[in-house]
């Protein structure tokens, strides 16, 4: 069929043609914007899942919502070796300039822009990064969200950001993707700016998407956190759901499926939302003409499972030292599920102290995560399996 009209779209964050089985955490989070537009108290949010389920789409629908309601929002990717400051001075500074042609005082806007950059200029240069200048053009506010204590600063950042919003009758949302990356001290003091927000009122969530661990990590930074934050696990599709992130799209386009080209394409994906696209497409490109049958889904598959090998796992398996490679190959062959950290130990015939720096490089390149004490498993579904098709 013609590879022009194919809708399906692989790809990492891009919003696939049919977003299909997340209406319950959109109808939640309309419910949450509306609750803090009347000043009702709501929680912040956490989206955890493996990756390939859709996390960064729904951040990125979930943000177009607080958008279409006129909020200010912003949006930052964590990484593991940069404090909070920068990224989320820049998320700030975005949502306020969404805020401020509506809002009746220049001048409380630019006090505010002030003590966005008073925050971001307290980020300590480094060799490699030297001082950075947001490109806010008002002088630095002095004695606000510049102490130096993360903690300090950012509940006072948030405080005087979230008024702007309160003074509109909106709210603004900070959208922070990998969030299992923010830095342990960053991330306790953000736990400590909303605990603070949470108890005052005051109209500024965070939205954050994140590896299975991530509430394990939110908890031992802050004991509150569990109560802080209301937690939603993203997971693969279920078969309806599923069938229809295939029909809909192709519908639109005057194409069909037959019920067995769905079965082949539901056991090939295995509701992974990135599966389905991926199976999807190269299943479009293959298939002579509608419908699609299972024949032509058993003609694409290995296509389809090539472009995986190279782009998916491939990828992620090429970041990996020898001794981290080896590691993961030893998990994949004990199963698909999470290990016991001891077990891994005893198959290569190894201490397990002498593998704890393979073990913990893995976890920080978010390869495996800590599923739960004592054991790991893999970031990326059907990884084992791949995996286990490499040659040795």
């Amino acid at each position: 069929m013609d590879p022009i009209r194919n809708p399906y779209a692989p790809g990492a964050g891009q919003r696939p043609p049919e977003l299909a089985g997340r209406d319950r955490e959109l109808d939640q989070f309309d419910v949450v914007l509306e609750r803090i537009a009347k000043n009702r108290p709501e929680r912040s949010l956490v989206l955890t899942g493996l990756r390939g389920v859709g996390k960064t789409v729904l951040l990125n629908a979930l943000r177009s919502q607080a958008i279409g309601r006129l909020w200010g929002t912003g949006k930052i990717e964590a990484r593991p070796d940069q404090t909070l400051r920068r990224p989320v001075a820049a998320a700030l500074h975005m949502a306020l300039r969404e805020l401020a042609p509506r809002h009746r005082d220049p001048e409380r806007i630019e006090y505010v822009l002030s003590v966005v950059k008073a925050f971001a200029l307290r980020d300590a240069p480094t060799k490699n990064a030297p001082r950075w200048q947001p490109g806010i053009d008002v002088p630095a506010a002095r004695g606000r969200a510049d102490s130096g204590d993360i903690e300090i600063d950012l509940t006072e950042l948030f405080t005087d950001a979230a008024s702007v919003g309160s003074d509109l009758g909106v709210g603004i949302a900070l959208f922070v993707d990998e969030m299992q990356d923010v830095p342990p001290a960053d991330l306790s003091a953000l736990c400590a700016a909303c605990h603070e927000l949470s108890q005052t009122g005051a109209p500024l969530i965070i939205v954050g998407a994140g590896l299975p661990h991530l509430p394990m990590l939110l908890s031992s930074s802050k004991s509150y956190s569990e109560r802080l934050f209301r937690y939603h696990r993203i997971d693969r599709l279920d078969r309806h759901s599923a069938d229809h992130a295939l029909t809909a799209p192709a519908a639109r386009e005057n194409v069909n499926f037959t019920p067995d080209a769905l079965d082949a394409l539901y056991d090939a994906a295995d509701g992974y939302p990135y599966f389905i696209q991926a199976y999807g497409k190269v299943t479009w490109d293959t298939a002579p003409a509608t419908p699609i049958t299972a024949e032509d889904v058993k003609v694409a598959a290995p296509d389809a499972e090539a472009e995986l090998a190279v782009g998916f796992f491939g990828s992620r398996y090429e970041r990996a030292t020898p001794a981290e490679r080896e590691y993961m190959r030893a998990m994949a062959l004990l199963g698909d599920g999470p290990v016991a950290t001891a077990e891994v130990a005893t198959s290569l015939g190894r201490r397990p102290s002498s593998l704890s720096p393979a073990r913990d490089s893995l976890i920080k390149k978010g390869l495996v995560y800590a599923a739960e004490r004592g054991s790991v498993a893999f970031t990326v579904p059907h990884f084992g399996h791949f995996l286990r098709s490499q040659p040795a």
